[in-house]
């Protein structure tokens, strides 16, 4: 029985997430996310797929996160009608999240054709609105540890932490052995989330996220550098911009952000989460608290009680008040999406703001490689944002400590307590330098010599 796995995205780089399993001649997507960053890797979601989206039986995700479901429009838009299986969460968010996702892509494409800056012309929405509505009626809502029969195989899915709803998959294969998506692994200690799930029996596969693999997350306490971002835009009257995913991310600084003001740490300002998706989400948390490291109130009406909602905060709806953020004084804290800076309302504030010494901006998450927050993050003195260029005299502070992500010594704490070895290992989903030096510490330690794979290789199983 022939067996393959395609890897088409999240090979050398941290997003794209979409691998291809092909059993003879059923096939199945697991994760289908978008690229994002270098524009080398963006045009890839604009290249058909190597197989018919009508082809495939059944797509399969580890979470919501854009960059791992975002391409389910496009794919459902080139003839895919099969079913899209998820955890109850995952479909939750992915509700709200691939409807952003496909407003976005059509206010990007009407802005530059407006101002005139695309290279293509006219330009085009990867996908529409319509595209996202009619990919959201393909869900399948699975519980975790629930088996999943999908012809040959036997499919089960495990909570991860990262994220709410996100989940490792495990799929038993038709000739007995295993293979095992981690998904991104969560942090063993985060303060909302529940730790990740380990697999002691292993698998035969493994295929392995290693984003933060040649790096630790700060130790430091995040509270003390919000504590100094804070008191810096209030000393100077400023505004301080947070770039920040509208799910998980924006959560987690709200909670941050609530402790600071009960301590009384921070002086009172106004603090605005310029997301709607973002206000939905925090809304499901609620809704989907077994997923928490936390309590909430009876009946899941949590709003105001779970920690997710700091004093002084408004969200922000409709694009005119997004707009008039801009004309306002500081000193008031800006939460908005994307968080690598790659579209979204937070290129507006950027553009806005990041020209005054008085604003800050604070990243709190991973920056892909070409994406505007790495640029900012290496020091750029001008970036470019909607064609036109824009300096940078704004103040820029960092952490690590906020991530969702597993970081070097958790993802090796993870694959620690894998006691049998598989058959081979696969790192995927971190760039070229994070891949090669968590390969290179799990051969030290483990003895096993995982496999770096490129874009659109194919392995047997």
């Amino acid at each position: 029985m022939r067996i393959t796995l395609t890897f088409l995205g999240a090979a050398g780089v941290v997003t794209g997430s979409k691998y291809l399993l092909s059993v003879e001649d059923n096939h199945y997507l697991i994760d289908c996310g978008l690229f994002q960053g270098a524009r080398e890797w963006k045009s890839l979601n604009w290249e058909p797929l190597p197989i018919p989206p009508s082809h495939i039986q059944a797509v399969l995700l580890t979470h919501a996160h854009i960059d791992h479901s975002g391409y389910l429009p496009r794919l459902a838009a080139q003839g895919f009608r099969g079913a899209v299986y998820a955890t109850p969460a995952t479909c939750a968010l992915l509700e709200i999240m691939l409807l952003d996702s496909a407003k976005l892509q059509e206010q990007d494409a009407e802005y530059a054709n407006r101002k005139g800056y695309s290279r293509h012309q006219p330009p085009l929405p990867l996908y529409t609105t319509e595209d996202a509505e009619a990919s959201l009626e393909l869900l399948r809502a699975m519980p975790f540890h629930t088996t999943l029969t999908l012809d040959a195989l036997r499919v089960f899915f495990y909570p991860m932490g990262h994220i709410l709803g996100s989940a490792a998959i495990e799929i038993q294969l038709p000739n007995n052995r295993q293979l095992l998506f981690s998904g991104d692994i969560g942090r063993y200690e985060d303060p909302i989330m529940r730790p990740p799930t380990e697999f002691p029996a292993g698998a035969d596969y493994i295929v392995m996220e290693s984003t933060y693999g040649d790096r630790l997350h700060e130790v430091d306490c995040v509270e003390s550098l919000l504590t100094e971002a804070i008191e810096y835009i209030h000393r100077t009257q400023g505004v301080l911009l947070v770039p920040a995913f509208a799910v998980g991310r924006a959560q987690l600084l709200l909670y941050h952000i609530r402790q600071l003001q009960e301590a009384g740490r921070i002086p009172p300002l106004r603090v605005y989460v310029d997301s709607p998706m973002a206000q939905n989400a925090t809304r499901l948390y609620c809704r989907f608290s077994d997923d928490l490291n936390m309590e909430t109130s009876p009946g899941g009406e949590c709003e105001g009680q779970l920690p997710l909602y700091c004093y002084h905060t408004q969200f922000v709806q409709s694009i005119s008040q997004s707009k008039s953020l801009n004309t306002q004084s500081g000193p008031m804290v800006i939460i908005s999406a994307s968080g690598m800076c790659t579209g979204g309302r937070i290129l507006h504030h950027l553009k806005a703001r990041l020209p005054d010494p008085r604003n800050a901006v604070l990243f709190v998450g991973y920056q892909a490689d070409g994406t505007r927050g790495r640029m900012l993050l290496d020091g750029a003195t001008e970036i470019t944002i909607h064609g036109e260029p824009v300096p940078v005299q704004a103040r820029i502070f960092q952490t690590s400590a906020l991530s969702a992500h597993a970081d070097q010594a958790e993802l090796l704490r993870w694959i620690r307590a894998i006691q049998p070895t598989p058959r081979q290992l696969f790192l995927t989903h971190g760039e070229p330098q994070a891949r090669e030096t968590l390969r290179a510490l799990i051969l030290n330690q483990r003895g096993w010599n995982a496999h770096l794979p490129q874009h659109g290789e194919t392995v047997p199983l």
